[in-house]
């Protein structure tokens, strides 16, 4: 009897640890459940890009600063059509001279610039040693343009058809004095600059319209004239 009774307490202890394990891991079920299960109740917006979690699209946001990118990388794809097609010193020279690069078109002239450029000045010289600059401008002039000028920024002054300021164009002859003499020039390539040989910095482009140019500026002359002008001049002038 006590052997039976013995039995029945064991049995019952049995079920009852085996129904608190079955509680237990349901409740464990539950609470990793509700720690897994994410909140869908907000839209949050990371720089510029707004995501809603449980979605399969993403939407994007522009921002003004994005906005400005976007347009400007538009420009540029506009414009990258002529970009590709111009020579690498078209760019070089637009950009010193601050001119549209479809406004370098003479390629010529821009070599002929590129391989003169940074040489140092000297009075008297005439090559790539060194040069001062009636001995450029009548370089550049015989090389590109084929017009043969008197050597000195005198005679080449001397020399062209005198202009006024409004008609300059890509060729013409800047000159400038010191007193009463000429004792500089330079050729214009456009938007108020000319190429020359500074003293001080060599083969490079100037303004016209800088404080110290434009104080000694003495005027502009033509020298690049149709042929027929050409010979008659030079008839004249026997």
């Amino acid at each position: 009897m006590k052997l039976r009774l013995t039995q029945f307490i064991c049995l019952l202890l049995i079920l009852s640890s085996c129904k608190s394990l079955r509680l237990s891991s349901r409740t464990n079920s539950n609470a990793e459940n509700t720690a897994v299960a994410p909140k869908y109740n907000s839209t949050k917006f990371l720089d510029d890009v707004s995501i809603t979690p449980g979605s399969n699209k993403t939407n994007y946001k522009y921002g003004e600063a994005s906005l400005q990118l976007y347009q400007k990388s538009n420009v540029v794809s506009n414009s990258s059509f002529s970009l590709e097609k111009a020579d690498w010193l078209q760019i070089k020279y637009a950009i010193i001279t601050d001119m549209p690069v479809e406004q370098m078109n003479d390629l010529p002239l821009l070599r002929e610039i590129d391989h003169w450029w940074g040489i140092r000045y000297c009075y008297g010289g005439t090559d790539e040693s060194c040069i001062d600059c009636s001995a450029f401008t009548q370089t550049l002039l015989h090389n590109v343009f084929r017009v043969d000028v008197p050597r000195t920024a005198n005679e080449q002054y001397d020399f062209a058809t005198h202009i006024g300021d409004q008609e300059l164009r890509e060729g013409d002859l800047v000159f400038f004095k010191t007193g009463k003499h000429i004792t500089h020039v330079g050729l214009y390539v456009g938007n108020y600059k000319f190429v020359h040989a500074s003293t001080s910095s060599g083969v490079t482009i100037s303004d016209l319209s800088d404080s110290y140019w434009s104080k000694k500026y003495a005027g502009a002359g033509r020298v690049i004239i149709d042929t027929l002008q050409q010979v008659t001049k030079n008839i004249s002038s026997k």
